[in-house]
């Protein structure tokens, strides 16, 4: 099974250029895919609903989007309003049934200098050759560290709250005659998750102490409902993002797959391509 984390940054890749199938051709031959930075309806892409073209162009996915927000883009013909809304967020694709999504809006601050925009996590579950797991496709702030502490700690409560909390929806129903679950029975709600995306901080950050603790004393320590670092784990370094900082450039690993201790002992393998251009991140990949 072959994870895959990329932050497409809406199609532009390192050339300043805008194609979308460049970040197709990445995605395919992937099993489960979180991607980040994924529009709608933007005047820098063409007014492309991004979600619709990836699935034309991947049909042998299942997929589902989540916009963080998004804002006005309608137009008027003379006779009537079209409407139409702008929208950013996460995408994940399967290639087996997504059983049902939920949008986790994250904790955000108004600034007045940079700007700051609403981030959220994107939450599947997901019927794998491993059994249903819970897949999270997110995107933390970039403005600063206090505020993905704040994203981190959300996220982790509502981890920690699933044996109780379960899934969309959850009991009997008592108005079968309105069949508001279309006769589903209540969905698996397991705490195995997966958390991929764009984390915007590094290895031996606050932040990512915060996802997977810190036991200096038993470094290989797992915790049942906790979370390992995939790359970490298996004793790699990558560097998923580059940047010229002061004049130097500096190589980074920006996004992460972060697994629950009981999938640890599945993990095979972690790699990217530095050579990839088609956007400013590169691909991460996790083999399971």
């Amino acid at each position: 099974m072959k994870l895959l984390s990329y932050n497409i940054q809406y199609g532009f890749g390192t050339d300043g250029q805008y194609d979308l199938t460049r970040a197709a051709r990445v995605i395919d031959g992937a099993d489960i895919i979180a991607l980040q930075e994924v529009e709608r309806h933007w005047s820098r892409t063409n007014h492309d609903d991004q979600p619709a073209i990836l699935e034309r162009l991947l049909p042998q996915y299942y997929t589902a989007y989540g916009p963080a927000f998004d804002m006005d883009a309608s137009t008027h013909d003379g006779a009537r309003v079209i409407n139409r809304r702008r929208q950013f967020g996460t995408m994940i694709l399967s290639r087996w049934p997504i059983l049902w999504t939920r949008l986790h809006l994250l904790p955000m601050r108004r600034m007045i200098t940079p700007l700051n925009t609403q981030n959220l996590a994107l939450e599947a579950l997901i019927e794998t050759p491993l059994g249903p797991i819970r897949v999270v496709s997110l995107h933390l702030a970039h403005v600063g560290v206090e505020e993905r502490l704040a994203q981190i700690d959300h996220l982790l409560h509502l981890h920690a709250q699933i044996p109780h909390t379960g899934g969309p929806w959850s009991g009997r129903d008592d108005e079968p005659s309105r069949n508001w679950t279309e006769n589903q029975p209540e969905p698996p709600c397991p705490q195995t998750a997966i958390w991929m995306g764009d984390f915007n901080c590094e290895p031996g950050s606050a932040e990512h102490a915060r996802i997977t603790g810190q036991t200096p004393y038993h470094p290989g320590a797992l915790y049942a409902g906790g979370l390992t670092n995939a790359v970490a784990h298996l004793g790699q370094t990558l560097h998923t993002h580059e940047k010229i900082i002061a004049g130097e450039r500096r190589l980074r690993q920006l996004d992460h797959c972060f697994v629950t201790g009981d999938l640890v002992p599945h993990l095979r393998r972690a790699w990217t391509d530095n050579a990839e251009i088609a956007s400013d991140h590169h691909p991460l990949w996790v083999e399971m």
